[in-house]
């Protein structure tokens, strides 16, 4: 296989650097590729040094899949020139996640509808990645009706540029802000763009993308975005209501046997998911199970995992892995 890395120094570039080393995954010939600033630095990649080369050279390299992590701007130009040259794209921007002829992959759940037509496909968004893997086995148990989600997002999930933030105001050096606020020792209600219904940008992701992904149009879902001073991974508190009574043994059991899900949900040994324990994992971690005592049909659930892990650069690995086991490409 020759495979492209699109974003290959930024956080999620280098993070599938990673992953491909820990599955084991070694493609005969590696294109990392950047924008002009880092043209002819150097990648390490198990025990070779590559250089960064354009999108022209990649190209024409001719490689058969190209994992694109480096924003939607990128995305919009450069995807169309690759497919258009017989390369399969799996894209982590949100450029094309909404487009009804791209499909948008959680490879648990749906990476079944693939096939080799699809030359861009769609990573969701990390946080709906995490959320969807978890309640995928419950809705086609139980259908879901409406889900109440607030996030607790790391700062990793902006970029180097807000880890930076949060490392300066932690040493107590003043540097470039990537947020309006201060974010060590504080959060906000706020990620993404805020549109003219006062919700933002992600958290109208959560809604469109899981309906998406689940193949429901009848899901709702209201969320709320919330930035943190974390570096391990993002956190959810999920209210999930079905139209179908539930017991809750057979949802620990549903969720113990859902690939890529861990049930942590000991608390008399005060075991629950936590970001600092998820980091560098490629699992979403589940606990806090229990009902909903103010009405029926509905359970609480709290779900962790490291957003550049499964929420990118792990998600992007297994569905390129899924289309070469396939043979899609």
């Amino acid at each position: 296989m020759k495979l492209a890395i699109v974003g290959a120094t930024g956080l999620v570039g280098r993070e599938i650097f990673k992953v491909l080393e820990e599955h084991r995954i070694i493609p005969d010939r590696l294109f990392p590729v950047a924008s002009s600033k880092s043209i002819g630095k150097s990648i390490t990649f198990n025990g070779s040094e590559y250089a960064v080369i354009d999108h022209q050279c990649a190209i024409a390299g001719h490689p058969e899949i190209a994992i694109f992590s480096a924003g939607g701007t990128v995305s919009k130009e450069w995807a169309p020139q690759y497919a258009a040259a017989g390369i399969t794209v799996i894209d982590n921007s949100s450029a094309w996640r909404m487009d009804k002829e791209i499909p948008l992959i959680v490879p648990e759940i749906n990476a079944n509808i693939l096939n080799n037509t699809h030359k861009i496909i769609a990573n969701p968004n990390c946080s709906t990645i995490q959320m969807v893997l978890a309640l995928a086995p419950l809705h086609w148990k139980y259908h879901i009706r409406r889900i109440v989600v607030a996030t607790y997002q790391s700062v990793t999930g902006t970029g180097a540029k807000a880890l930076h933030q949060l490392e300066n105001e932690r040493m107590g050096i003043i540097g470039e802000m990537a947020y309006p606020y201060r974010i060590d020792l504080n959060l906000f209600p706020h990620g993404g763009t805020f549109l003219e219904n006062g919700y933002t940008s992600e958290e109208m992701k959560l809604l469109h993308e899981t309906r998406k992904i689940l193949n429901d149009e009848t899901i709702r879902v209201t969320a709320t975005i919330v930035r943190v001073p974390v570096i391990g991974g993002h956190s959810e508190a999920v209210n999930v209501e079905f139209e179908n009574e539930f017991d809750l043994g057979e949802i620990r059991q549903l969720l113990e046997t859902m690939p890529g899900i861990i049930v942590q949900d000991d608390i008399q040994n005060n075991i629950y998911p936590m970001p600092l324990e998820a980091r560098g994992k490629d699992d979403v971690f589940v606990g806090r199970i229990r009902r909903d005592e103010s009405q029926p049909k509905t359970v609480n659930l709290f779900i962790v995992a490291d957003n550049l892990r499964k929420g990118a650069a792990t998600n992007a690995v297994q569905i390129a892995s899924y289309l070469l086991s396939k043979k899609l490409v």
